[in-house]
């Protein structure tokens, strides 16, 4: 498990932790730009969107996504109907035999490729790795000797070992420091990435490398280039100084009905959203800087759909902390109590071991829920991730956005409904004088938080 940033304490054992804190405290540093998302966050990577977070956690558990009523999907068979099958798959390396290459289909490179996990990366995107793996090691050295800077990566598939993602994105690399001296060799390289495209993966060459572990893998694949370099090309004929010009007639351009659909179902989900108050939304702001125009830049939707993620990401993080409240009341009730320490005095980091036996059952007992519950939500993000990927083009990617905007949407429509159904202030109308019902309302639709949602916050 991961420890959450901003956590108060974190309990340690093993390779394993379990981070405990009351709530979004402190600001959170995602791992898609770099920029941090607090009480309103605005990144420009994300052309101008951003998340609202707020301190309380909620009451409600996560619900099962509802199907959207979106003509491109039926309600029975959505673009995730099949589970992990919704995406496509390379066959299992495992057991394969190397390919003597001699030709390779049109328009197809033969590339390294670096599996990682179930991550799922999205073009124009930044990313650090640090590399210690022998073969690893020695793919960074031929990328730089042959001067390619450049390798795939694809996500692994979560049950079958040596199967990996059909589509995966195409890592440039940007910059690279030699730090093994000071890390005892533990670390060989930090490296600063930029996703330049997609690539399509069509074979393993040499899938016997995955067993004998003696040197990186290689793909043939055909690279999809999303840097924007054609168009940027095309805009270097037009006269500077008809910049303004060029503004306002971009701005005079229609929509394509896709994208017009999406911006509608994403205003609505805002909407929503607000109106629940949930501790996790954009901002009402956001609705007109939405980004959904088919490219690399600012406006472009893939800083929408970064944005997605990161959203899906924020909502997991919140579940995790409410299902974390009670053992951290109880782990600092220990450390006070039993430990003598004050309230300013608790540690950030505690050892398992340093743990009364009760807690230690909680500890596990957490662990073993968390996994139960937050797991396939965590697989289900990375489905939807790389669902979109693969997608054919800007049209279908649309469309796709746009139908787990539904979900979600519909999600907290029924979250609405239930509330309407189940309000303290329904339940407390029969039971109060008709002068104690607006001072009881008060207190229950006007929560009061030091976490606000400004208008203009992006002015």
């Amino acid at each position: 498990m991961k420890i959450i940033q901003g956590a108060l304490l974190c309990v340690i054992f093993g390779s394993a932790s379990i981070a405990t804190t009351t709530a979004f405290t402190s600001p959170i540093t995602t791992g898609l730009s770099g920029k941090i998302f607090g009480v309103v966050a605005k990144s420009s990577a994300f052309g101008g969107s951003a998340l609202t977070v707020q301190s309380r956690v909620g009451a409600t558990s996560t619900a099962r996504n509802m199907l959207a009523d979106d003509e491109e999907f039926d309600d029975e068979e959505g673009p995730l109907s099949d589970g992990v099958d919704s995406v496509s798959w390379l066959p299992t390396v495992v057991g394969g035999e190397d390919i003597e290459v001699e030709s390779i289909r049109d328009g197809a490179e033969i590339l390294p490729l670096f599996p990682l996990g179930g991550l799922v990366y999205t073009p124009n995107s930044e990313h650090v790795l640090n590399i210690f793996e022998p073969r690893y090691r020695q793919m960074y050295t031929d990328i730089l000797m042959n001067g390619s800077k450049r390798f795939v990566v694809t996500m692994s598939h979560p049950t079958e070992q040596g199967r990996f993602a059909q589509t995966g994105v195409l890592f440039e690399l940007e910059d690279l420091k030699e730090v093994s001296e000071q890390t005892a060799d533990q670390i060989k390289y930090i490296c600063n990435h930029k996703v330049t495209g997609r690539v399509k993966l069509h074979k393993i060459l040499n899938p016997e490398a995955w067993s004998n572990r003696d040197t990186y893998l290689k793909v043939e694949g055909t690279i999809t280039d999303d840097t924007g370099k054609e168009t940027e090309e095309s805009k270097e004929s037009f006269d500077e100084t008809d910049v303004y010009g060029a503004v306002a007639a971009a701005k005079e351009a229609s929509l394509s009905p896709a994208e017009k659909s999406l911006r509608d179902s994403f205003q609505a989900l805002v909407n929503i959203q607000h109106d629940l108050e949930e501790d996790v939304r954009f901002t009402k702001a956001s609705v007109d800087s939405l980004a959904i125009s088919d490219g690399p830049g600012e406006d472009g939707l893939w800083q929408t759909i970064r944005l997605w993620q990161s959203y899906v990401e924020q909502r997991l993080v919140g579940r995790q902390n409410e299902l974390q409240m009670d053992f951290q009341e109880k782990l600092q009730d220990f450390l006070m109590k039993e430990k003598g320490l004050n309230n300013d005095e608790l540690p950030s980091a505690i050892g398992f071991q340093d743990l009364s036996p009760a807690l230690q059952e909680e500890v596990k007992e957490l662990q073993k829920r968390m996994a139960v519950e937050l797991e396939p939500l965590i697989l289900e993000s990375t489905l939807t991730m790389q669902k979109i990927l693969e997608a054919e083009d800007h049209t279908a990617r649309c469309k796709l956005v746009r139908y787990f905007i539904n979900n979600e949407r519909n999600r907290l429509n029924a979250k609405k409904t239930l509330q309407g159904m189940f309000s303290p202030a329904t339940l407390s109308a029969e039971t109060v004088d008709e002068d104690d019902e607006e001072e009881k309302e008060d207190s229950i639709t006007a929560p009061k938080s030091i976490f606000t949602d400004e208008e203009d916050a992006f002015q």
